[in-house]
């Protein structure tokens, strides 16, 4: 029997990085992104990788002590996610995996597969059953000027994007629509636009500018109410025919299920950060999968294209480029599609660059 090597420790160092598109939305802006770096060193000297992405870099010390306080109760555990993340969840039942200590154990569980991965040579997506395959990605922009960024848009169907999502949201109506129309005219229409809403509407507001959308085809509208008001998701659907994305900030699993239950979408995106890593995923996909709900994901592409590659209703892949500054090998796209790399997550700090935007 081929035993698992132990966890030697867990470090956590927190960067703010800058981003190669800052991101503007109608909840709020991030033109650098506030990471926490993880490493996971086995006893066999395997160290695996990943990161958290805090939003606003005041999350960064709470983050980087969850980290500190949970190492040495890892020590000296065997490297198995699933087990891992199983203590973990045994561990603070009374308080709940919401939030940041959400956070920090999928983060930890991503960072064990990464070392799994690279203890025996294979891929996360191969640990998981599949194969790193060829995914549709879209890209990703943020609320936007499209006479400043039309070249930018261009670039993007240029380069075999087949999908454009933007953030809008503005405190006008009228600029939703102009945005929306000017951006349609510039992609064309053989290219998939989806908008984001980044919560910040009502149910009803959210009615009455879906319907001054219903022109422009749109793939999606995500989040146009706020991501907990379930009833007011399914109401927007059911009012507007618009095909409601939501996902990216259900917690775990059963934040999943309830949102089925509500019908709150005619998709999910996961983010794997939030829905509890690999092991939150993978339960969560087969949620998916007997609702027939089409799986998307919401950042961190590293490890998502991992994780899609063995959803069963795959759809799109962001791509949004958050660690790309601090990566040896910035993860890049190819005509349009993303593909797992190994082994492992596929992931390398560049130690130059983690010195310059340390914390």
């Amino acid at each position: 029997m081929t035993t698992l090597p132990a966890i030697s420790e867990v470090r956590a160092r927190p960067v703010v990085v800058p981003m190669t598109r800052p991101l503007h939305t109608a909840s709020g802006s991030v033109s650098a992104a506030p990471l926490v770096l993880l490493d996971v060193t086995t006893e066999s000297g395997v160290t695996g990788h990943s990161y958290l992405f805090a939003y606003d870099s005041t999350m960064l010390p709470a983050l980087t002590s969850i980290v500190g306080g949970l190492a040495p109760e890892l020590a000296g555990r065997p490297v198995a996610p699933v087990r891992r993340m199983g203590d973990l969840q045994a561990r603070f039942r009374l308080l709940g995996m919401q939030g940041l200590l959400g956070m920090v154990a999928s983060g930890i569980e991503m960072a064990l597969w990464d070392a799994l991965g690279k203890l025996i040579g294979q891929p996360v997506a191969g640990l998981l059953g599949g194969e790193p395959v060829m995914l549709r990605a879209y890209d990703s922009y943020g609320m936007l000027d499209p006479r400043r960024e039309e070249r930018a848009l261009r670039n993007s169907v240029e380069n075999g994007f087949r999908a454009i999502k933007i953030k809008i949201g503005y405190p006008d109506a009228a600029r939703d629509v102009a945005v929306v129309r000017r951006v349609r005219e510039i992609i064309g229409t053989d290219v998939e636009l989806m908008v984001d809403y980044n919560q910040s509407l009502d149910p009803q507001e959210a009615r009455r500018r879906i319907e001054r959308l219903r022109e422009f085809d749109l793939y999606w509208v995500e989040e146009p109410v706020a991501a907990e008001d379930l009833a007011g998701h399914s109401y927007v659907r059911r009012t507007t025919g618009a095909r409601i994305q939501t996902g990216e900030n259900w917690w775990f699993p059963r934040g999943c299920q309830a949102a089925i239950a509500a019908s709150a979408g005619d998709f999910a995106m996961f983010d794997i950060m939030k829905i509890g890593g690999f092991t939150g995923w993978m339960l969560a996909a087969g949620q998916a999968q007997a609702a027939s709900l089409p799986v998307s994901s919401h950042l961190f592409v590293e490890a998502s294209a991992h994780a899609m590659a063995v959803t069963p209703t795959a759809d799109w892949v962001e791509y949004l480029d958050l660690a790309g500054a601090v990566l040896l090998a910035p993860y890049r796209p190819v005509d349009g599609h993303v593909t797992a790399v190994g082994p492992g997550l596929g992931i390398t700090w560049n130690e130059e660059a983690i010195a310059r935007y340390g914390v």
